[in-house]
């Protein structure tokens, strides 16, 4: 939050911004800082996708599209302060759609399309088993994909099966299933020696250089392997962690459980997802009732 301020003086002194559009752009950047601290992504290091992610769910929430609108048009003048002021040099709020804003729900993945995924990297090479571990471990856990790159080995017990993810709320504990337990236990300590270096440190997953895999990296990786599976959504390392609320949802998991380990500060985060259940219930049964095809 220290940018708050100095943006605030910006709109103030500079922009001689009316009180209600400074009370309005002010509580919009507010809202959006708080939005990436949860997703444990500074300001200056946002992408393009993630203010998008981020537009999309304040209209999965239900916020207006008027709401939408004036909240792209706060994160652009926000970005371009940065940019003035030389801590950014491009904006990733540039090129938000104003018009009116649909309300969509998150992409998900099925359970065979997650397995084509997960089948793509081949471990028999350092690259492969690094990303089958990664990918496993983002679908076993839910996290996010900054928590992901973020992790140090001490924050896994492969013994008991168990993820500690350390955010700035807190450590929440993450049970992980056997088969992503085996595929990060192969890379630890089949592959992970072969790429390491001085800048490793205890990095779980590193690049090919030794150094810290970074989000922009990671990203690169998912879209590569979603072409290699034939899979034509739109996919982002998001992606599996909506796939994974969704899965356990439909498997009878409650949504204060999920709310737990995907680390959500407000429940209606993750009540998004009953509503994306709904309208995947629906989707399958007009797919697949004989009455709903015949229109």
């Amino acid at each position: 939050m220290e940018y708050l301020s100095g943006y605030e003086r910006f709109l103030t002194e500079e922009k001689k911004a009316s009180p209600n559009t400074l009370s309005s752009y002010l509580r919009d950047v507010r809202q959006y800082l708080d939005w990436l601290e949860e997703e444990g992504i500074s300001p200056t290091q946002a992408l393009h996708a993630d203010v998008e992610a981020y537009t999309r769910s304040m209209t999965a929430k239900g916020k207006s599209a008027a709401t939408v609108t004036r909240c792209q048009a706060s994160l652009k003048s926000f970005y371009s302060w940065l940019i003035q002021i030389g801590q950014i040099s491009e904006n990733p709020a540039r090129g938000l759609s104003q018009t009116k804003v649909e309300r969509k729900l998150p992409h998900i993945l099925t359970s065979r399309e997650v397995e084509l995924f997960l089948e793509q990297p081949d471990p028999s090479d350092a690259k492969g088993c690094r990303d089958k571990a990664m990918l496993e471990l983002l679908y076993a856990t839910g996290i996010r994909a900054s928590e992901l790159i973020n992790l140090n080995i001490q924050d896994l017990n492969l013994r008991s099966g168990v993820l500690y993810c350390r955010g700035s709320k807190g450590v929440r504990s993450i049970p992980v299933y056997p088969s992503a337990v085996v595929a990060v236990s192969d890379y630890i300590y089949r592959m992970r020696g072969l790429i390491t270096g001085p800048e490793s440190g205890n990095a779980l997953f590193v690049n090919l250089n030794g150094g810290r895999l970074t989000r922009q990296g990671f990203w690169k990786i998912v879209k590569g392997y979603a072409t290699e599976a034939g899979i034509t959504k739109e996919i982002t390392p998001h992606t599996l962690r909506h796939s994974f609320a969704l899965h356990l949802l439909e498997n009878g998991a409650s949504v204060k459980d999920i709310q737990t380990m995907m680390g959500h500060a407000d429940i209606s985060s993750t009540q998004v997802y009953v509503q994306l259940l709904d309208s995947h219930v629906k989707q399958v049964y007009n797919d697949c009732h004989p009455k709903a095809k015949l229109g």
